[in-house]
């Protein structure tokens, strides 16, 4: 089964959900939802888009530079099935996956302990 990722927000697309666009040179779009569909067909920028993952890179909301992110990239080349490298595969997946999460808390606390800052109130006379 695979799962292919929505041109405009980035989000999984399942197999028999969503659309795809074919344009006249032959390069597909694929779209989980009609929401993302109509704003492509609008010519929105998913950079400007607040709702998306490209928004919330951009921004600073999300890791955008990390070591774990290349495990999730596509790879087209077939690949031998061997049950013992499978299961290898399955626990490097798990262990990626918490790496991943142990990051996204780490950055997550960083940001919200740059925000938290002491707010000056002044006190009245005394």
């Amino acid at each position: 089964m695979r799962l292919e990722k929505c041109w405009f927000c980035s989000s999984t697309c399942y197999p028999g959900h969503g659309m795809m666009f074919v344009r006249n040179d032959g390069q597909c779009f694929r779209f989980c939802r009609s929401k993302c569909h109509k704003n492509f067909k609008m010519k929105k920028n998913p950079r400007k888009t607040r709702w998306t993952k490209a928004f919330r890179k951009t921004a600073g909301k999300e890791m955008v530079l990390d070591s774990t992110f290349e495990f999730e990239k596509r790879r087209n080349r077939p690949v031998k099935y061997d049950r013992e490298k499978m299961a290898v595969t399955l626990r490097a997946m798990k262990k990626v996956a918490e790496i991943r999460e142990k990051r996204e808390r780490a950055f997550i606390k960083k940001r919200m302990q740059v925000c938290e800052k002491p707010v000056f109130v002044p006190s009245a006379a005394v």
